[in-house]
C-alpha cells in the first residue's frame, strides 16, 4: 500500500503520437515531409486507491506501449513513402542516401 501511495504522483500516461514535419534535402534541393515520433503525456490519476490503483497501472503500460507500436508502424510506412517521392523529386545524378 505504501508503495502505491509513493509511486501516485508518478501515475502519468504517456502516449506516442506522431508528427509531420518539413525538411529540406540540399542534396536535391527539394522540400518533403518526414514523420517523427513525440510523447505527449496525460494528466495523472491520483484518486484511485488499492487494486484500483494497480489496474490503472497496468492500463497505463498498455497504452503507452500500443501507442509506441502503433505510431511507430505509421512513422515507419510515411517516412518510406516520403523517401519514395523524395527520389522521384530528385534530379538524376543527385539521388538521396537513403533514410
Amino acid at each position: 500500500m505504501a508503495l502505491a501511495a509513493g509511486l501516485l504522483p508518478l501515475l502519468t500516461a504517456c502516449v506516442v503520437v506522431p508528427q509531420t514535419t518539413r525538411v529540406y534535402d540540399p542534396a536535391c534541393g527539394v522540400a518533403t515531409m518526414q514523420v517523427v515520433l513525440d510523447v505527449a503525456v496525460l494528466p495523472g490519476f491520483y484518486n484511485c486507491r488499492g487494486q484500483e490503483c494497480a489496474a490503472l497501472m497496468v492500463a497505463v503500460g498498455v497504452v503507452t506501449v500500443a501507442s509506441a507500436v502503433v505510431s511507430g508502424s505509421v512513422a515507419v510506412i510515411g517516412n518510406v513513402l516520403y523517401w519514395a517521392e523524395r527520389r522521384g523529386q530528385c534530379p538524376p545524378g543527385t539521388a538521396p542516401p537513403p533514410a
